[in-house]
């Protein structure tokens, strides 16, 4: 499809939003107008898409990743530990981590997301050992290379098992050294307002991780910058007596101390809040991102959607980490959202339309981005359609329904920015047999280096 050309995606079986639409039309990027089943466009095509046996949903939205973790999944030393302890397992190896296995480690990410559907993704990425100090440059060239938008978040980490911390001092950096790189990477890379390829936001790992001067700096920095925050939080227990030990009071409060609870904030995970809290966050439209893959297998709880959605928090969906979940496949994380969740709030609590919702306009939200995240006039041309020509979809009524509750998982055709980059479950931006050997390889080369 070439810059401006006018292109009808006609005959869908469903369209996310639009019950009664057949498909849509597109040009320079944006949506221009949804067509109603069995009409024609009103501005002439010059082009068509046979959407005919497809669903068309918005692109999905991750808003929690740690890239350079497809390098390390199924660890053995790392296997049925819960947070804590995994970590600990983990940050030795990730202290060896290179800028060349980190490059294939972020391509893989991407290819991964793209081939579920995901047209835009948020990373954390909060760990620079030596030789790594260009992360954030390395994670834009390869978003543009697979042709993903991307909100990528500049992570830190001050403290380490020497101050009272986790991670090794080889992965870790001084205060000013952040800060200085925080806003290097901002003025270089942030683009504002609509259809925005690349965005930045400042991301201290967790409340625990850095100082509370770092926290508050960056809180002013980001102010400033005019950019979003981000971190974890509520993921465990253990957080919350570690967060009373060290500062007195639970992780929420030690956030509202420092400047953090804002429109501007969103956190992952989101588990162990009290009702007061839930309240605190939704008040202060802090977002939360819920994994729920992620939280499964590290035991370490359910977020509480609907709760913190009442209460005025924007909840979107995260694969997280791909050595916490094993997998970057957004498309299933929206299945998985809508099983769990059912368990907390019964079986209308959570519908296969509340479910797409939160890794489409949710998400979105969560991200501070009004232009993506929903099929209508003005939107980003940002789309995914999944094919209901699978077995599991056969003898379906409702498309829509048919691929959360049967499953979906790789997406048929996906378009960014008007761009098609997956044709036919093919991504077309990489050639992913190379990078399977190339990846695989990286990722043997990183556990034998212990």
């Amino acid at each position: 499809m070439t810059p401006g050309q006018v292109l009808w995606i006609r005959d869908a079986e469903a369209v996310l939003g639009h019950p009664s639409a057949g498909g849509v039309v597109v040009s320079g990027g944006k949506i221009l107008e949804i067509v109603p089943r069995g009409a024609a466009p009103a501005q002439p095509a010059a082009g068509s898409f046979d959407a005919r046996g497809q669903v068309l949903l918005p692109g999905l939205v991750n808003t929690h990743h740690h890239f350079f973790q497809t390098l390390t999944r199924s660890y053995r030393g790392a296997l049925n530990k819960p947070l804590f302890a995994w970590l600990k397992a983990l940050y030795p190896l990730w202290a060896h981590l290179d800028e060349a296995a980190f490059r294939l480690g972020v391509r893989m990410a991407l290819a991964e997301l793209a081939l579920s559907g995901c047209t835009t993704t948020s990373d954390h990425h909060y760990l620079f050992p030596k030789g790594l100090e260009r992360a954030l440059d390395v994670e834009v060239e390869e978003a543009a290379r697979v042709g993903l938008r991307v909100v990528l978040t500049r992570g830190s980490m001050s403290l380490s098992d020497q101050d009272g911390g986790l991670p090794p001092r080889s992965v870790v950096q001084d205060a000013e050294a952040i800060l200085r790189d925080c806003e290097r990477v901002v003025r270089a890379y942030h683009q504002p307002g609509p259809g925005a390829m690349v965005q930045i936001a400042l991301a201290p790992c967790s409340p625990f991780t850095v100082t509370p001067e770092l926290m508050r700096d960056t809180a002013h920095l980001a102010e400033s910058l005019g950019v979003r925050l981000h971190t974890h939080l509520g993921e465990t227990a253990d957080e919350n007596a570690h967060c009373m030990g060290l500062h007195g009071c639970r992780p929420v409060e030690y956030l509202e101390r420092l400047g953090w609870l804002s429109d501007r904030t969103w956190v992952a995970h989101g588990i162990h809040f009290t009702d007061d809290e839930i309240r605190t966050l939704g008040a202060a439209g802090v977002g939360v991102t819920h994994c729920p893959s992620s939280n499964m297998l590290l035991a370490s709880g359910m977020c509480r959607v609907a709760s913190l959605h009442a209460a005025g928090s924007p909840v979107g969906l995260g694969v997280d980490g791909s050595a916490s979940n094993c997998s970057s496949n957004l498309a299933q994380e929206v299945r998985q959202a809508f099983l769990l969740q059912r368990l907390n709030d019964g079986a209308g609590g959570m519908t296969h339309l509340r479910a797409l919702e939160l890794a489409t306009r949710g998400s979105a939200t969560v991200l501070g981005r009004t232009d993506i995240g929903e099929i209508a006039v003005g939107k980003q041309a940002d789309l995914a359609l999944f094919a209901l020509g699978e077995l599991r979809f056969s003898g379906c009524e409702d498309p829509l329904a048919a691929l959360v509750l049967s499953g979906m998982h790789a997406a048929s055709h996906v378009m960014v920015a008007g761009r098609w980059i997956v044709r036919e479950g093919r991504l077309e931006t990489v050639d992913v047999n190379q990078l399977h050997a190339q990846h695989h390889q990286a990722s043997m080369r990183l556990s034998a280096a212990l």
